[in-house]
């Protein structure tokens, strides 16, 4: 069976992380100075390169302030899907406020686009049970928050811990991110700060062994890990400063390169409306 990969891409800015997050709370955005544009047209031209096609979950703050970057990942033919609005762990807010969030950012992006979107990503993964309430309630038909990596505990917990596509509720669809394992040891492997702290060539590893024993590959990024000249922030913790900035320099080639290994063994690239559950 062909083996497929989907790619993602999380649209945040540099300042918009969980690491970042004491520095730049909420309030303090809008003086911050914005990348994302030239970040998300470095992804978009790498991906027309090569005739790939993506789903960017994008955040409703920025889609709000940068609408013709959503239009033009759309009509690049990528799927666009929701982050939610202010990138705050979901944990950490009220039912009440997880609603307001995740409609507010869905009516946002289809307002520019002028289509219903269907998906959406917790920030950080913090996937709970009002989120998936949420989802159901705003007509989203899957959900790509759930990170089954247990050594992680900004990530959110549910009980089924599969890292295939699998039924949330009756019409929701939760499609985990990727993760290698084998007995007791446990990799993420689907992008992120994984993918910028391993060595290409142990990443590539990891990858052919997963693929050995699974069909697809859930893979995400975002657009701030392919700028190494962002502003360089120290008054954080050495462990959150080490997690935004490691590997930056070279996030770009990594992936030019992973996307040609796909391509040479004849993987193809879905978006994840695409996913079905039999």
């Amino acid at each position: 069976m062909a083996k497929t990969i989907y790619l993602s891409f999380d649209v945040e800015d540099w300042f918009q992380v969980e690491n970042l997050r004491e520095m730049f709370p909420l309030d303090s955005w809008e003086k911050c100075e914005l990348r994302i544009e030239k970040n998300v047209e470095k992804i978009l031209t790498l991906l027309g390169k090569y005739g790939v096609k993506a789903t960017f979950f994008v955040l409703g703050w920025i889609a709000e302030r940068q609408p013709d970057i959503v239009k033009e990942i759309y009509n690049d033919g990528h799927e666009i899907a929701s982050h939610g609005y202010s990138h705050i762990i979901n944990y950490n807010l009220s039912r009440e406020e997880i609603f307001n969030d995740i409609e507010k950012s869905k009516k946002i992006l289809e307002k520019i686009i002028g289509k219903a979107i269907c998906g959406y990503r917790a920030p950080n993964f913090s996937i709970t049970e009002n989120v998936i309430d949420a989802l159901v309630e705003n007509g989203f038909l899957y959900d790509s928050s759930y990170h089954p990596f247990s050594k992680n505990s900004r990530y959110g917990k549910i009980e089924n811990s599969d890292i295939k596509p699998f039924r949330l509720k009756k019409s929701l669809i939760e499609i985990p991110l990727s993760v290698y394992k084998k007995g007791k040891c446990e990799l993420p492997i689907a992008g992120g700060g994984y993918f910028r702290l391993y060595p290409y060539s142990f990443y590539k590893a990891l990858l052919k062994r997963y693929l050995m024993e699974n069909d697809s590959l859930v893979l995400y990024f975002h657009p701030w890990e392919f700028d190494p000249e962002q502003p360089k922030v120290k008054n954080i913790k050495f462990l959150y400063r080490f997690r935004h900035y490691v590997g930056l320099s070279k996030t770009f080639e990594k992936l030019e390169r992973i996307l040609i290994y796909f391509l040479k063994e004849n993987f193809t690239f879905g978006l994840f409306r695409e996913i079905t559950l039999e």
